[in-house]
């Protein structure tokens, strides 16, 4: 009998310090995989991360895409540029993309976090063109890619299922791949001829433009190549949810009046 009482009072002294972890310390979630970070969740030493919340109010199915600015990929004075973008959002640019071909991935960046802030301003949602990279590296909105750009499904893998993704397309097939593999919307042209962009094609016209739209009903056509305030009301009555355009504001010496001028061309069909 004291043999087994000692044997007792052993194991107890032994287990005694381990008590003094509490279960309220660390309240594990899963217990199969120590080494997930997941199981800390709970812990004093690894709080719980809170979501983050979107810095624009619009969430990704409430986006307005009627009046889409891109950024010619041209411009060497940042402070003009600003200016005419500063301008532009005032006009009512509803969504802003950040297009350049030419500078450092550094002056990008830095680029870049201006126009988040300036977008942000406005509660207007900024993506890049074709740079993932630079739009993990500044957290924006979300980006646009072409055809010949990251594939779509890296690029969702990359930015997660938060970002706006937007895809070039110029044909029916084009649309219905983008659509199936969860573009948020489509860019589609040119619609007309235009100079802004070197690599913008020959233009498809309106009648292709209506069969996209007709073609991925359930996500927003958006028009874009040699668009202006003659033929802005075209493409919206030809399925268009939007119209993108560079030189129609950029180039004005008026960048919010011709905003102001091209939203009563769309808005009020």
């Amino acid at each position: 009998m004291d043999r087994q009482r000692g044997y007792l009072l052993s194991i107890i002294s032994f287990l005694h310090p381990i008590s003094l972890f509490s279960p309220k310390s660390f309240k594990f979630l899963e217990t199969r995989n120590p080494f997930r970070r997941t199981q800390y969740s709970h812990s004093p030493l690894y709080p719980r991360k809170e979501a983050r919340a979107l810095p624009i109010k619009a969430t990704q199915d409430s986006v307005d895409y009627s009046l889409y600015l891109v950024t010619s990929g041209t411009d060497k004075d940042i402070d003009c540029l600003l200016e005419k973008v500063k301008a532009a959002l005032s006009g009512g640019v509803t969504i802003l993309q950040y297009r350049d071909k030419h500078n450092s991935t550094r002056d990008m960046i830095r680029m870049g976090k201006e126009l988040l802030h300036l977008a942000h301003s406005f509660q207007v949602p900024l993506l890049l063109n074709d740079r993932v990279d630079v739009a993990l590296a500044i957290d924006a909105d979300g980006v646009h890619i072409g055809q010949d750009d990251m594939p779509l499904v890296m690029a969702r893998r990359l930015l997660g299922y938060g970002k706006i993704i937007g895809v070039s397309v110029g044909n029916e097939e084009e649309a219905i791949v983008a659509e199936q593999q969860g573009a948020n919307y489509v860019g589609v042209g040119s619609i007309f001829a235009t100079f802004s962009k070197a690599d913008a094609g020959e233009p498809i016209g309106l009648q292709a433009l209506r069969s996209i739209a007709s073609a991925v009903s359930s996500i927003p056509v958006i028009a874009i190549g040699g668009i202006n305030e003659q033929n802005a009301s075209q493409c919206i009555q030809n399925g268009a949810k939007g119209v993108a355009v560079i030189s129609a504001i950029l180039s004005s010496n008026d960048p919010q009046q011709a905003a102001i001028n091209l939203k009563k061309q769309i808005v009020h069909l």
